[in-house]
This record gives C-alpha cells, sequence and structure tokens, in this order.
C-alpha cells in the first residue's frame, strides 16, 4: 500500500474527547480517494458510490502525523474499487481501515461512462503534451 497524503492532526481536527474527529478523516480520506481513482482512471469526473465499514481501531492526538494508504483492488466496467489504510506516521500503529471504497467513471454529462482500465497505472504529468 502507498502512503501519499499525510495529516498533521491540529486543534481544530479534534472532537470533543480530545481526539481527532471522525468527520474530519473521513472527509481527509473521501478527498485522498477520489484524488487516486482520478488519476488512476485519466478522468476528473468521477464520484463516490460506495464506503464500506469503517473499522476505527485506534485514535489520533493533537500532534500526531497521520498518513492515509490508499491501493486499488478491482475495476470494473465504470467503476474503481479501493482500500485504504490510516496509520501513526511515526508509530505506524493503524488507525482506521476501509476495505472497501467504490467510486464511478462519469461522463461529461454525469453518466456512468466505461474506463477501460484494468490495472494500477500512474499518469506521468511530463509525458503529457
Amino acid at each position: 500500500m502507498n502512503f501519499h497524503t499525510r495529516k498533521w492532526v491540529k486543534p481544530e481536527d479534534l472532537n470533543p474527547n480530545g481526539t481527532l474527529f471522525g468527520g474530519t478523516l473521513l472527509r481527509w480520506i473521501d478527498e485522498e480517494a477520489v484524488i487516486y481513482a482520478i488519476v488512476q482512471l485519466g478522468n476528473q469526473h468521477v464520484v463516490t458510490k460506495f464506503i464500506s465499514e469503517i473499522n476505527f481501531v485506534s485514535s489520533a492526538r493533537k500532534g500526531d502525523i497521520i498518513e492515509l494508504g490508499i491501493t486499488a483492488t478491482h475495476f470494473g466496467r465504470t467503476s474503481i474499487t479501493l482500500t485504504c489504510q490510516v496509520r501513526n506516521k511515526i508509530t505506524r500503529k493503524s488507525i482506521l481501515t476501509i476495505d472497501k471504497l467504490v467510486f464511478v467513471n462519469l461522463d461529461v454529462d454525469g453518466n456512468p461512462t466505461p474506463h477501460g482500465k484494468t490495472e494500477i497505472t500512474y499518469a506521468n504529468s511530463a509525458n503529457k503534451p
């Protein structure tokens, strides 16, 4: 699993218990996952379709640095399925896991459209005109 994004847990990210607010973490994950899907599918018109059970394993506290890991696990005709892990950057302790995040590839009119992808690729902007 590749961990591309790191977040520093700041006071405004905390819940009343003094730990990272789950809603903030889920927003970060959704943003990271859709960016990953956009890069993999080569299309900015991608939407979140489904997020499976979210397993909060441990907490993050103010000052912690966390990292989000995303990997593609399945390519459907119009969709891409990802898995996610969030961990503490320093201790490597797991904070959260999500088995399935499904994103759908859309055309300019907002309709699901085939993407033609079958494996993980990484867009290289240096090769684009």
